[in-house]
């Protein structure tokens, strides 16, 4: 069993990083393909990189591999980490680091999507620290944000595509927002960026101890370990709202920006993603209901039809009537469903 979180936060260090760390969601294969064709070979450090392609398949690491200089393949959960290797999670699964391996697992889902950014980005934050260097690429909404702001809170160094030229300016914005980040860059200048970074030594950073506590409490909610709730406590106080995957109670993470989520299941959500899930999740109740009027519509026409065979004419007038008021209420619902 892999050693608790609660005893990785990392120390002062004067070495250069050793380990980068990519996020992207919409439009990010072509983001991602750039990069990747424009990166020096063999790159002096391992890339890990998440895209949000939840449980479908991937051919991202043959795309990678024949765009660019460094071998590019879907990882493996305890393979030892190489210099010159590109790392994709695959299809619904996190990527986690330990120990200078990697991890999978199907752990619980982070902005209702697995894989996702945000636990790579905070277990290479424990991990490393100083020694980590991580990127926010285009996407929606806000993955990464959180990830990114405890990559720079255990000293690392955080870097964010340009939003006026990602396709989806939605989580660099998010990052440039709420993390003091230390270089924003347009696409092309990353790669090259990225080499200087590595290969350059840095004056000694040492890690926010509190901060890596804290993230430490959180980390061990998303992995299962020690008691939920008294991890939760440490990091929250409960909300009135309810998890959109497990109907559990969500807890509000103190002092964060911008507003985050997480249940004792290991659920976590921003507010934009709560939202943007919680939308999702109401048009299918919606939609639910439309089909449930609809079939009560039926079953009380059968019923009048039924009724008036063995001669209960009232009996099938009050069916009729139930059923008119079904069809009028799955009309009226399916209207404002089509209408948004």
């Amino acid at each position: 069993m892999a050693a608790s979180p609660l005893s990785r936060a990392p120390a002062a260090t004067s070495a250069h990083p050793e380990l980068v760390v990519v996020g992207a969601s919409a439009g990010g294969v072509a983001a991602l393909l750039k990069l990747s064709s424009a990166l020096p070979a063999p790159f002096p450090a391992p890339i890990l990189v998440v895209l949000h392609i939840g449980a479908n398949t991937s051919v991202l690491p043959m795309l990678l591999s024949a765009h660019g200089n460094n071998r590019a393949v879907h990882a493996q959960d305890g393979q030892a980490l190489e210099k010159g290797t590109i790392y994709v999670a695959p299809p619904d699964h996190h990527m986690l680091v330990h120990d200078g391996r990697i991890r999978l697992n199907r752990g619980p889902k982070e902005h209702h999507t697995r894989p996702a950014i945000d636990p790579l980005f905070r277990s290479a934050a424990l991990a490393h620290g100083p020694h980590v260097v991580g990127v926010v690429l285009t996407g929606r909404l806000d993955d990464g944000t959180a990830g990114l702001k405890a990559i720079k809170q255990c000293g690392g160094v955080t870097v964010v595509q340009d939003p006026a030229e990602a396709e989806h300016p939605g989580m660099p914005r998010s990052a440039l927002q709420t993390v003091a980040v230390d270089h924003c860059l347009p696409l092309e200048g990353i790669a090259a960026h990225l080499h200087r970074l590595v290969t350059a030594s840095a004056p000694p950073v040492e890690a926010s101890t509190p901060a890596a506590a804290d993230l430490a409490h959180e980390v061990a909610v998303f992995d299962g370990q020690g008691d939920p709730m008294e991890n939760l406590r440490a990091i929250g106080k409960p909300s009135t709202l309810a998890c959109p995957d497990c109907a559990g109670v969500l807890w509000e993470i103190e002092d964060m920006e911008p507003p985050r989520y997480r249940c004792h299941t290991g659920h976590a959500f921003s507010l934009r993603s709560l939202e943007d899930t919680q939308s999702a999740t109401t048009e299918d109740a919606l939609w639910g209901a439309v089909r449930a009027l609809q079939q009560r519509e039926v079953i009380l026409r059968r019923l009048a039809e039924h009724e008036r065979k063995v001669g209960a004419g009232g009996d099938a007038d009050r069916y009729e009537a139930q059923a008119d008021e079904a069809a009028r209420h799955a009309e009226l619902l399916h209207g404002l469903v089509v209408q948004g």
